[in-house]
């Protein structure tokens, strides 16, 4: 057996002991959903930040940067900024009003006080959820089966389900214990290589003078700060491409770590862990990337894999099994926390679990594996890139709910057929850019425009609210009680 195969047999086991001690601690819905709302400052930082970016920043963006040049890093403000909104903005009334009433998704949020428009919100919130995460989740199945299929002797259909099925473990058995607790080690684990592999990526092209010698000589596009754009062109590339960020602040997986946060103080302290790991590893990621356009042949197509190519070039000993495995954990980082959200949307938000009450845990855990199944089916047989299917759906998650979320922490009230209009237009319109006007992660159209539709929407029909949190009694039927076993 290869040192890479030891090594992620070893990982698995690991995770699966985290699930099984995770189970001991999901009695109830809101342990299995939100961790009890009790995580610190470290985990809830770590796992946020895990799995925003994981697969996408070590692959995607990656692969990006390679290949589109020093305009790429344009996004790296936005998505920090992104992270920044979500933690200090809008974190204290989220984290608030989600503790006092008793919401335990996103979801609940963007559906409160809307009478009887609740239902259909949500039922329109879970197909676009279900849809988009769907697509997400296989993407990053197939990430998993090419991983494992290069570890060990066995093809990439069969890897594919391998490793989709210790996924599907250790979030079954533990829930968001288990989510939290694996996101964290595997948020540790990218940024130790993110700080470690460019060190020996810069080194070994040659420093500054020799990565800068070799960008200057690629295409001028390559080494200039807005490539081929100028004027208005290059302002709305650089508007477009920052932008990327702005659909954290519609993330249901995302909101979901602000939600469990136990108090305001482990919050702040959060958001400093999240941004400082943001910071740290996409600037490690962008080095990597500019390093292996140095050492490529001119003119060489750099795809997803060259953080792979670069682990064997500039590593020694058994350093790129341990990346391989940290790569791994990357992808099921962002696959656990999809997977549980949305589940949670159809056992909680669209209220399947009433089916069988005082088993709600089992229900939700019956709606991992169905949706589950349906991601691995979506990968054998519709394969997709990691870093355009997962900017899609980003795109399209932020804009449908991103306004609506805005809006309540701005202050306002919007009436549910408002918030309806603004999450189906929203949506729609980032739809139909991606499918029938596309033209890349610097579209500013694709971007921006679903979600000015969304806020007009939302802010014209609406009114003035205090905190919707403050005072208000418990939501109904949001008391948790034990379940038994």
């Amino acid at each position: 057996m290869s040192v890479t195969g030891l090594v992620l047999i070893l990982y698995m086991l690991g995770l699966l002991g985290v699930g099984m001690w995770a189970s001991r601690r999901a009695a109830t819905q809101e342990d299995f959903l939100l961790g009890g709302r009790s995580l610190g400052p470290v985990v809830a930082g770590l796992a946020y930040a895990a799995s925003t970016s994981s697969a996408w920043v070590l692959l995607g963006f990656t692969g990006f940067v390679a290949t589109v040049g020093v305009s790429a890093l344009w996004m790296v403000p936005g998505i920090l900024a992104g992270y920044a909104a979500v933690w200090l903005w809008m974190g204290p009334f989220l984290q608030r009003t989600s503790r006092e009433r008793g919401f335990l998704t996103a979801l609940d949020f963007v559906a409160a006080d809307t009478g009887t428009a609740a239902r259909p919100i949500k039922l329109i919130a879970a197909a676009m959820i279900v849809f988009c995460f769907s697509f997400y989740i296989a993407a990053q199945f197939q990430g998993a089966g090419a991983a494992l299929a290069e570890a060990f002797p066995i093809d990439e259909r069969t890897a594919v389900i391998v490793g989709a099925g210790i996924i599907l473990l250790y979030t079954l058995l533990g829930g968001f214990w288990a989510v939290s607790i694996t996101d964290t080690l595997q948020g540790l684990s990218i940024l130790l290589i993110a700080v470690t592999m460019p060190a020996a990526a810069f080194i070994v092209a040659g420093g500054v003078s020799g990565i800068g010698a070799a960008i200057a000589s690629q295409s001028p596009a390559f080494a200039a700060p807005l490539g081929v754009h100028a004027g208005w062109s290059a302002f709305g590339f650089v508007v477009g491409i920052a932008a990327i960020g702005s659909g954290a602040l519609g993330q249901p997986h995302l909101l979901t770590w602000i939600m469990a946060v136990k108090d305001d103080a482990a919050r702040r302290q959060g958001a400093a862990v999240a941004i400082a790991w943001g910071a740290l590893v996409y600037a490690g990621m962008s080095v990597i990337a500019l390093s292996a356009r140095a050492l490529a042949e001119p003119g060489a197509s750099l795809g997803e894999t060259i953080v792979f190519d670069m682990a064997g070039r500039v590593l020694p000993g058994v350093f790129p099994a341990l990346v391989s495995a940290a790569i791994l954990s990357a992808i099921m980082s962002t696959v656990d926390a999809q997977l549980l959200v949305a589940s949670a949307t159809a056992s909680h938000d669209l209220g399947v679990a009433r089916i069988a009450p005082g088993r709600e845990v089992l229900v939700t855990r019956v709606a991992i594996l169905a949706l589950c199944g349906l991601a691995v089916a979506l990968t054998l047989y519709l394969p997709s890139s990691i870093f355009s299917r997962v900017l899609f759906a980003w795109t399209a998650l932020g804009a449908a709910f991103g306004p609506t979320i805005v809006a309540r922490v701005s202050g306002r009230r919007p009436h549910g057929a408002a918030i309806l209009a603004a999450m189906t237009c929203g949506f729609g319109v980032a739809v139909l850019f991606n499918q029938f006007l596309p033209s890349g992660p610097g579209a500013w159209r694709e971007r921006i425009l679903p979600w000015v539709v969304g806020l007009a929407i939302v802010f014209i029909f609406s009114k003035a609210a205090g905190r919707a949190g403050d005072g208000r009694p418990l939501a109904a039927g949001a008391k948790q009680e034990v379940i038994g076993a």
